[in-house]
């Protein structure tokens, strides 16, 4: 059975060989043999037999010589199975690439590249006794990028494509008693490439178990366990799909939790088993049964979760109830093993998700490693489960040869379809299956939906790019525009959807709608995760969405002096590469929750929390039971009284519907019973007059889940009980920067103390005894990756250049020695300025008020980044106490996770280190700043409202916005030679743009006037 062919490599079909049909993937008290381990490698440059390959294996050896058992490979290296060759051998095998739309080589479809990096594997085993009474024996490859062909003692085995995909051959006929030799020769390119762009790492190799099973003659092959849930009458049904010779006869199916156990003789006998009470299964209460199914000489386990999945008019629902997707992403990535299973991080990974109110999964864009569904039923996930298919690269040539569309490819395609569903059919937490992502449409994708309509009648179909709804089952979208999605929920309106005339338009207004992909997480972002859920709870018709993505995919390398750091496109040296793309995650590479992650928990939460005065001057809790199935009886609702984010008073709320937890959908209004707060300090004897009052309450898990800890915190609420006047805005007498008339007088030379303030003539050099810069405007911010719609705008204005020029510094008259600075600043080239008047002056020997008055010209038709101001401190100012917004940064369009409250962090934690350094660190509506160095206090900073009641916001970081600018990578930063205090009226939101929508007008900032006023002390004011 000997082939030296390499035409496999450019075959559009399925694969070939002893291929065994697609099954479920099942546990077995079946023998079987874990082939995973070291295995002998080496790396060709091209796939031998290929045309353009000549001289890839060493002289004299034949195409297919690896495969004979005495072939010598005494020389050879060794490899990790599972396991990638580029992520082994420290560059030795090759690097990543990661292109997100791009083919990495040639569009020549079906035909890969002459240099084709192609891994041969070998693992010698030795047989197991108790094989030797097996029927047949299987070998699974469980994934394999891209294409493989494998051998047996010698023998030719079959070709495999799919790299998600399971494949299983028949190799009983090859095997021998005692030691066999299996040889697997793997190609980082094929025809498969082609249908493999998933915007993610290329990463060649065997990066799934494989695995020897032996069959034996009563065996059970395949096992699907429909279990359906009627919600009006409570009662289950179990319809049994068995696989089995008639030798496996009889077959018993046990369900103990059940009390259920039902026998059949034969295949005929087998028939649906009804259950009188069950309990359902959802993503909030994964009820799961273990089930067997016992044959003659093989038991299989399983778990069943009773649950039906109907569409009615356009409604989603799962056991009579509309599901709401609060969902993600998620790629299988790792930063040291790519693709590499490791159950460990992905059980934390999913707790992690639950953590953050997230109770949706879509496997972008191809099935995981099967244990991942497993774990999902048993956490609680809807799971919309996608095929291996992704066309993307043909987009880029209007789809011309694209396999969706061309007969020659269906085939392939329908067995991918087939594979998914077969490998995963008995899982309750899929809910949908996805026919693949970003392929364009065509003739074979609707072959393969009506494959999946005829094979699995209980569960819808999905795929994006269906747009007319032709033959899927809902209306999916990414990225449309909060307009857009507005007009999708609702019904007064006949704007033409993409891709529909007017009567598809209608159609897909009759469906379901999920947005599966929405608020592109790339950097410090997303915005507008409020605005969206807005929609959702205003349109029934809106089933929420898929937030892209879970976590960046960085890979963990190093630089040449051992620096490490996550690397992404064009790290590795590649010619073609998407760059920073692949680090869109609300997670990042090294675990860390990004504030995006908080801000979609806080908006997301399954219990919402809102509180509001009485009219008997009370206050009002109003809780409502957005979950799916759950009532509230696992919560408790906790509360804490704060004056000037210090603890005043605590207690619990009670929080029943007529004595009963709420229920689903439930909502409750309850008072939150406050003592009286005393308006002195009982432990100084001081008024708290002035104080800001805040009410924070917080449902919490009142026990642990497999999940979180008990008291993890599910959603919160606050209130402004009683806020402190504002500041006296007349603090300088009713002087303000602007109005100084020529009685002032040129500031004299020589140093001079205003307060803990150090003036060199006009100029700031020190506070509180430490060296400053002082204050200088600045309107840019080191771009984030969604400001690239604005930056070019930004970089033609020189927001990133603006240059200085005094035009005042004076002494102002009767003002108790007040200093005016003016100073004009533009960029070279432009005549547009913006004007920043500086007016200092003393409270007394330990406090300055400072006023800063930023004034644009005319002409100014941009957005702006921020508008505030600069100053350098010295690099020992390590550490901030503030009361304000925080723990988190927040901007104007992320902002719902940040609470008022009183906030302390070193330097470092007050930064978010980004995979591309950028704007971050931002805390909102701080009132007062304290800053020390290590334990030494040093400064206090009290802000003023200006005149529409607005507070700045702070920045304390260890480098300035030109310098993250500069920088691609953190440890690219330079040294750090000074922190960087930013004080900022404004910032520019966030938005999506990266992928999605820009930042909406109410949170976009324009050129205007605005004012920042301050209170400065020396040490901290208590």
């Amino acid at each position: 059975m000997r082939d030296a062919s390499s035409d496999y490599l450019t075959e559009r079909g399925p694969g070939g060989g002893l291929r065994a049909p697609a099954r479920s993937w099942l546990r077995t008290d079946a023998p079987s043999l874990s082939l995973n381990g070291r295995w002998r490698f080496r790396l060709l440059d091209g796939a031998p037999g290929a045309l353009g390959a000549a001289g890839v294996l060493p002289a004299g050896e034949a195409v297919d010589a690896v495969a004979a058992v005495g072939y010598d490979d005494a020389e050879w290296d060794e490899i990790r199975v599972p396991g990638h060759w580029v992520l082994q051998g420290e560059g030795k095998y090759g690097r990543p690439i990661y292109t997100n739309v791009q083919f990495p080589f040639p569009v020549d479809p079906p035909f890969p590249p002459d240099a084709n990096p192609t891994g041969d594997h070998r693992r010698r085993f030795t047989l197991p006794d108790d094989f030797a009474a097996a029927e047949h024996v299987l070998l699974r490859f469980d994934g394999v990028e891209s294409r493989y062909r494998v051998w047996l003692n010698g023998e030719s085995v079959g070709w495999g494509t799919g790299s998600r995909l399971t494949q299983e051959f028949d190799v009983s006929a090859l095997l021998r008693p005692g030691e066999n030799v299996l040889v697997v020769r793997v190609h980082q390119w094929s025809a498969s490439s082609y249908l493999e762009d998933q915007d993610q790492w290329w990463l060649p190799g065997i990066f799934r178990d494989v695995t020897l099973l032996a069959r034996p003659a009563g065996r059970i092959d395949d096992v699907w366990l429909q279990a359906d849930y009627d919600a009006a009458t409570g009662r289950g049904r179990i319809t049994p799909e068995i696989t089995a010779p008639a030798a496996a006869y009889p077959v018993t199916l046990s369900v103990p939790d059940l009390g259920l156990e039902a026998t059949w003789d034969s295949p005929d006998d087998v028939a649906p088993l009804d259950v009188a009470a069950v309990e359902p299964w959802s993503a909030e209460v994964p009820r799961l049964y273990a089930a067997t199914v016992t044959g003659r000489d093989e038991t299989v386990t399983t778990r069943l979760g009773f649950r039906t999945v109907r569409i009615v008019g356009d409604q989603f629902t799962v056991n009579g109830r509309r599901v709401v997707f609060h969902g993600v992403n998620r790629h299988e990535t790792h930063p040291d093993l790519g693709r590499v299973f490791d159950e460990d991080f992905v059980r934390a990974d999913l707790a992690m998700m639950k953590q953050f109110n997230v109770n949706a999964i879509r496997t972008s864009h191809y099935p995981p490693h099967p244990r991942v569904l497993e774990l999902a039923d048993e956490l609680g996930f809807w799971v919309i489960l996608e095929s291996d298919l992704e066309t993307h690269g043909f987009w880029a040539q209007d789809w011309r040869d694209n396999p969706s569309d061309d007969p020659r490819w269906r085939d392939a395609l329908l067995d991918r379809i087939e594979r998914t569903v077969e490998r995963d059919k008995n899982r309750p937490s899929i809910v949908m299956w996805s026919l693949g992502n970003e392929s364009g449409t065509g003739s074979n994708l609707a072959a393969m939906a009506a494959w999946v309509h005829d094979r699995d009648a209980s569960r819808p179909v999905h795929y994006e790019g269906d747009y007319t709804g032709q033959y899927t089952d809902v209306y999916s979208r990414m990225y449309s525009s909060i307009a857009e999605t507005a007009s999708i929920g609702g019904d007064g309106t006949e704007v033409l959807l993409p891709g529909c005339d007017a009567a598809e338009s209608r159609r897909q207004r009759t469906r379901p709608f999920i947005l599966c992909e929405y608020v592109h997480a790339m950097g410090n972002g997303p915005g507008l995760i409020s605005e969206y859920e807005d929609l959702v709870d205003t349109y029934p018709r809106l089933h929420g969405g898929f937030v892209w993505e879970w976590r960046d995919h960085g890979i963990r390398t190093a630089t040449p002096d051992g620096t490490e750091f996550f690397a992404y496109g064009g790290d590795f040296g590649e010619v073609v590469h998407d760059g920073n793309f692949v680090m869109d995650g609300m997670v990042l590479s090294d675990s860390t929750p990004t504030p995006g992650l908080h801000e979609f928990k806080a908006v997301v939460a399954p219990i919402r929390l809102r509180l509001a005065p009485t009219r008997s001057g009370e206050v009002g809790l109003e809780v409502t039971n957005r979950q799916h199935s759950a009532d509230t009886s696992g919560v408790r609702f906790v509360w804490r009284a704060e004056r000037d984010g210090i603890t005043v008073a605590d207690g619990e709320v009670k929080v029943t519907d007529d004595g009963r937890p709420l229920a689903p959908e439930a909502r409750v209004s309850v008072p939150v019973d406050l003592p009286h707060l005393d308006p002195v300090d009982p432990a100084t004897g001081e008024s708290r007059f002035g104080a800001e009052t805040w009410l924070t309450v917080e449902a919490v898990l009142g026990s642990q889940t497999a999940w979180a800890p008990a008291g993890h915190v599910v959603s919160t609420a606050q209130l402004e009980l009683g806020g402190a006047p504002a500041r006296d805005q007349v603090v300088f007498g009713g002087l303000r920067p602007r109005a100084v008339d020529g009685s002032a007088t040129p500031a004299r030379a020589g140093h001079r103390r205003l307060g803990p303030a150090v003036f060199d003539g006009a100029t700031l050099v020190e506070l509180a005894g430490r060296p400053v810069t002082a204050p200088e405007l600045t309107l840019w911010r080191a771009p984030i990756d969604n400001d690239k719609r604005q930056l070019r705008s930004w970089l033609d204005a020189g927001l990133d250049r603006l240059v200085g020029r005094v035009e005042r510094a004076e002494d102002v008259d009767g003002a108790d020695g007040a200093v005016l600075t003016r100073t004009r600043y533009a960029a070279a080239n432009s005549k547009l300025a913006v004007w920043l008047d500086t007016l200092w002056r003393p409270i007394d020997e330990h406090t300055v008020a400072v006023q800063l008055d930023i004034v644009p010209s005319r002409g100014w038709d941009l957005v702006w980044p921020r508008t505030g101001v600069h100053l350098g401190v010295p690099a020992a100012v390590d550490h901030a106490t503030w009361f304000g917004t925080g723990p988190l940064e927040s901007y104007a369009d992320s902002r719902r996770a940040a609470l008022v409250g009183r906030f302390a962090a070193d330097v470092d934690d007050l930064a978010m280190s980004y995979a591309r350094p950028q704007e971050n660190g931002h805390r909102s509506d701080v009132r007062w700043l304290e800053l020390a160095a290590g334990d030494e206090p040093w400064l206090r900073i009290e802000a003023v409202r200006d005149a529409q009641r607005r507070l700045p916001g702070f920045t304390l970081a260890r480098h300035s916005a030109e310098e993250l600018t500069a920088a691609t990578h953190p440890h690219e930063l330079p040294p750090v030679r000074g922190h960087h205090l930013y004080l900022d009226a404004a910032q520019h939101g966030l938005g999506s743009a990266a992928c999605g929508p820009d930042v909406l007008p109410d949170f976009t900032l324009r050129p205007e006037a605005r004012t920042l006023t301050f209170l400065i002390s020396g040490g901290l004011q208590q």
